[in-house]
């Protein structure tokens, strides 16, 4: 009885955080997420490109 009840909260609980994730509120959010590694090498780039011009 007992596991019964608490599958069905877990359930409901999954169902819950996969309606969150694919919200149209958060999509903007995920897609800068996604795009953070690429930003990144772009600043690492700009970092040696100063280190080598001797502008740290």
């Amino acid at each position: 009885m007992i596991s019964g009840i608490l599958t069905a909260i877990l359930m409901v609980a999954f169902f819950i955080m996969v309606g969150w994730a694919w919200s149209s509120r958060r999509k903007g959010e995920f897609e800068h997420m996604a795009n953070l590694p690429l930003e990144d090498d772009d600043i690492k780039a700009i970092n040696k490109e100063g280190e080598q011009n001797g502008n740290v």
